[in-house]
């Protein structure tokens, strides 16, 4: 149990720059304080003790402004920065080392009693925001940017950026070594067909121009 509290505390001194000290950490992270509610949640969860489970996630809910779901599965060393608006369905499962910002949704789209959550597997990055709604898979190593709104699966390695998100798959080499704060670098899809469609125009103006010289000049 220490060393995964241990584990839990370099991992906020690692990804956010403003943690000054333990003590700070213990008292003042509300992303923190959810987590470990959630483990007596699920706890209470798994053996079957469902109402005090919601009780307990209801009061974190309260303290944190964060909502997580007893029945989700969250794996060692999950970051939840700042906190506020964070909403993880039941049936959502995260893997090792993510890290998710404010006002982050891991949502369902199906009222029935089945697998309706995301599941994000390791050394995932969701930027502020962001929505991800649906019973599949973001693959490891990946990058959800703020604000982006995901309906599909993500594959390994990848940035999905815009509304619906875009994946866009990155070289092995690019993957982040805690550079999660490094938002300006996502690949924003979008940004991008605009600019084309941009230069595009530009040219054709150009063209448009050149036929007009030529016809003045006869």
């Amino acid at each position: 149990m220490f060393k995964i509290i241990k584990e839990d505390i370099s991992s906020v001194f690692e990804r956010d720059p403003a943690a000054r000290s333990t003590l700070e950490v213990l008292l003042c992270y509300p992303g923190l304080h959810a987590i470990y509610f959630h483990k007596v949640s699920h706890f209470l969860w798994i053996h079957n003790v469902k109402l005090p489970a919601r009780l307990v996630s209801q009061f974190a809910r309260f303290i944190t402004g964060i909502e997580i779901h007893p029945g989700a599965k969250i794996g060692r060393r999950f970051f939840i920065d700042h906190g506020m608006g964070v909403v993880i369905g039941e049936t959502a499962e995260i893997g090792n080392d993510v890290t998710i910002y404010h006002g982050v949704t891991l949502g369902g789209i199906s009222w029935k009693k089945e697998k309706r959550h995301p599941t994000i597997e390791d050394n995932v990055m969701i930027g502020a925001g962001a929505k991800i709604l649906g019973p599949f898979t973001v693959g490891h190593d990946s990058k959800i940017g703020s604000n982006s709104v995901v309906v599909s699966g993500v594959p390994p390695h990848s940035t999905v950026a815009g509304v619906p998100a875009k994946s866009i798959k990155r070289d092995e080499s690019e993957v982040h070594d805690h550079v999660d704060l490094e938002h300006h670098k996502l690949f924003d899809p979008n940004y991008y067909e605009i600019e084309t469609l941009k230069q595009r125009i530009t040219e054709l103006e150009n063209k448009i121009k050149n036929i007009d010289i030529h016809s003045d000049a006869k």
